[in-house]
This record gives C-alpha cells, sequence and structure tokens, in this order.
C-alpha cells in the first residue's frame, strides 16, 4: 500500500511540472513545422484539455529525434472541443495530408478523442496505433462535479465515456501508460482488451509523461 507521504509528494511534483510546461508554453516560440520532416512512421500529437501541443514539447522533440515526422492540429488548440467534434479534425486533417500508418501520441483527453478518431477512421485505415497516457478510458468520478462541459465529459455516465466504452475492436491497437496514482483518474487508465497496459512505478497526471517508459513504448510501437 502506497503511504500518503509519498502520494502528497506524487500531488506536488506532478502539479509543478504541469505549471512548469504551461508557463514554457506561454513563452514558446518553436514552429510546429519545424518537427515534419523525418522518413519514419509520422506521429499526431493529440494533447489534454486546455493544454497545447506544446505541453508535450519534451516527448516531440524525443520521438522527431528518432526521425519521426510529428504533426500538430493547431485546429485542436487547448483541446476544449467535444470529442466527436475534435476526432472529426483529426480525420480530416490526416485526409488532408494524405498521411498513412500513423501513430497517435496523446496525453488524458486526447487519449479519448484518438479513440474515437481510430473508430471514424476504420474504413480509411490512415491510423495504425496509439500510445495513450493517462486517459481516462473508463471516465473519472471527479467528472461528475464539474461545472463546465469539457469537463463534465469525463464523467463515467457521460454519453461520450458511454460511446466510446463500445469501440471495443479498437483497444487492441492501443498502448496504454498510466501511473500507480492519478489524482485526476481515481480509477486508473487501464484499458480492456488494449495491445498492452504499462503501470508506471511512479505517480501523476503530468508528470508521467516525462517517464522514460513513455518513449520507450512509443518507439516499440511506431518503429
Amino acid at each position: 500500500m502506497t503511504s500518503p507521504l509519498r502520494i502528497g509528494a506524487w500531488w506536488v511534483r506532478d502539479y509543478a511540472y504541469a505549471l512548469i510546461w504551461q508557463a514554457r508554453a506561454l513563452v514558446n516560440r518553436v514552429d510546429p513545422r519545424s518537427f515534419l520532416n523525418g522518413d519514419r512512421a509520422p506521429i499526431v500529437i493529440l494533447p489534454g484539455v486546455y493544454e497545447t501541443w506544446k505541453f508535450m514539447q519534451p516527448l516531440i522533440v524525443a520521438v522527431h529525434g528518432r526521425g519521426h515526422p510529428v504533426h500538430v492540429l493547431p485546429v485542436l488548440r487547448h483541446n476544449r472541443r467535444p470529442v466527436d467534434d475534435a476526432a472529426s479534425h483529426v480525420i480530416a486533417y490526416l485526409a488532408e495530408h494524405d498521411l498513412r500508418g500513423c501513430v497517435l501520441l496523446a496525453h488524458s483527453k486526447g487519449g479519448l478523442v484518438g479513440k474515437r478518431a481510430m473508430a471514424l477512421d476504420a474504413e480509411a485505415g490512415r491510423i495504425d496505433s496509439m500510445l495513450a497516457v493517462a486517459t481516462p478510458f473508463g471516465g473519472s468520478t471527479y467528472g461528475r462535479i464539474m461545472v463546465l462541459p469539457s469537463l463534465r465529459v469525463f464523467s463515467p455516465r457521460s454519453a461520450t465515456i458511454r460511446a466510446l466504452a463500445t469501440a471495443l475492436d479498437v483497444n487492441a491497437r492501443v498502448v496504454s501508460v498510466y501511473g500507480c496514482f492519478d489524482p485526476h483518474i481515481p480509477e486508473g487508465s487501464e484499458l480492456a482488451g488494449a495491445r498492452k497496459n504499462v503501470r508506471l512505478d511512479t505517480g501523476g497526471h503530468f508528470r508521467v509523461l516525462a517517464d522514460p517508459r513513455v518513449i520507450a513504448e512509443l518507439a516499440a510501437l511506431a518503429e
């Protein structure tokens, strides 16, 4: 059993990580087009709610350095759109740029958007797989008490979560990575029937993005 002291330390480090990278995103002037070159499988970035692609920049730099072209969708901005709407924009982007064999790299809500996009992509087959980090596939009990629609979507009772739960054929192409404690998702992020569920020996919702296992699992999935 994890001690309350250790859980408290995870909380502090998790929010410190989030604050640092949100602040860096405000002053970051990197052009996302600089990550478009590469001859390996294309990676499509799907950040969490209230996050831009810049929040995931350390992973973007790492995977681009391995030879993958990395695509971000400015239209998603802070990913506050309804999941279906955001997923339709992902599908439109893939078609517009004629991308194939794509691997989605998602955080939190981005994983919900990614799973919906994979279901919509069934006939075109442009998306190969997805690595989702700290995604509430089964929802979060905290979603029930949220006022904003962009957060209430995470309730296990929401139409979005229930609909995604029926898309079982997609699960076999998903690798779900999550901490042993997530302050935002008490239920955890295990996905039944997933290609792989990876439970890290650390806690957090944001800081887990920096765990070396994430890039290792992405490399194994994409390469």
